[in-house]
């Protein structure tokens, strides 16, 4: 038994036997182990609802547990830059940098990068704002964030808290890269940055998009590799019931996963 509550060593074999199982093409079975390891561990450290999801045998849930993005992110902060930008071919930082100057309006001076992680963003931006805040729910992800001093803010909080607690200043640029896809509902997410938008604030995002025939007109669903997928046009539906205008949305490749591009869009809207 651990300090988490939970026997770990069961917890262990229960998942890990659960990824030989879906590895090889067994799901039934790997979904009964991974159903023994969310009775093991409610929270969910290790994404089995998920995984559960991914493989069409469990509800799809709002978002991914929290426990599982904590520990996700925690145990990769060391090699997350490497691993994203140099294995994966994450560019969005780079995109929004190129993408942002033509539209930025006059006097821009409070940024939120939303799931800052290691501060790429905070980085790629930084000329471009007077004052930056960071929000990420991994706490190793945040002090490697600190170490780049490209924010003169960081939070460790679960992006919607923070939107919904947030009493400070309204920001004239929320970012958001590489969040959607670790969630499924957004109605509470948007509701958030238009609660913390100033007036003609610009809000851009990442998306992870599926072809419209596995999409089968849902608004979202886990792909195949345990990350939410979202119909565009469920995002401008909130975009515009959160008194946004949808400037740009263009397609992009968010990553690389077993060499294979991961399709998705990067969305820039401005608050009415």
């Amino acid at each position: 038994m651990s300090t988490n509550g939970f026997d770990e060593d069961a917890l262990a074999e229960a998942y890990n036997r659960g990824l030989e199982l879906e590895k090889a093409g067994r799901n039934e079975e790997a979904a009964v182990c991974y159903r023994q390891a969310l009775k093991l561990d409610p929270a969910d450290h290790g994404g089995a609802a998920v995984r559960l999801a991914a493989m069409g045998l469990g509800e799809v849930p709002d978002k991914a547990p929290d426990a599982y993005v904590m520990t996700l992110f925690d145990q990769h902060a060391e090699v997350f830059d490497s691993v994203l930008v140099d294995q994966l071919g994450y560019s969005v930082p780079a995109m929004l940098a190129e993408l942002l100057p033509a539209l930025l309006p006059e006097g821009v001076q409070r940024l939120l990068d939303l799931g800052c992680g290691t501060g790429l963003v905070g980085e790629a931006l930084y000329e471009m704002v007077d004052h930056a805040t960071g929000v990420d729910l991994a706490e190793k992800m945040i002090e490697l964030a600190d170490e780049r001093e490209a924010y003169d803010e960081l939070y460790v909080a679960e992006v919607v808290h923070f939107l919904e607690e947030n009493e400070e200043l309204a920001f004239d640029l929320i970012v958001a890269a590489d969040v959607l896809p670790y969630m499924g509902r957004l109605e509470s997410f948007f509701a958030g940055v238009a609660k913390n938008a100033s007036a003609g604030a610009l809000t851009a995002f990442s998306s992870e998009t599926l072809p419209g025939a596995v999409l089968g007109g849902r608004d979202f669903m886990v792909g195949p590799n345990q990350r939410f997928a979202h119909a565009l046009d469920y995002i401008d539906r909130l975009l515009v019931e959160n008194g946004f205008e949808r400037l740009i949305a263009e397609p992009i490749t968010v990553r690389r996963e077993q060499d294979q591009p991961v399709p998705g869009h990067l969305v820039v809207a401005r608050k009415l």
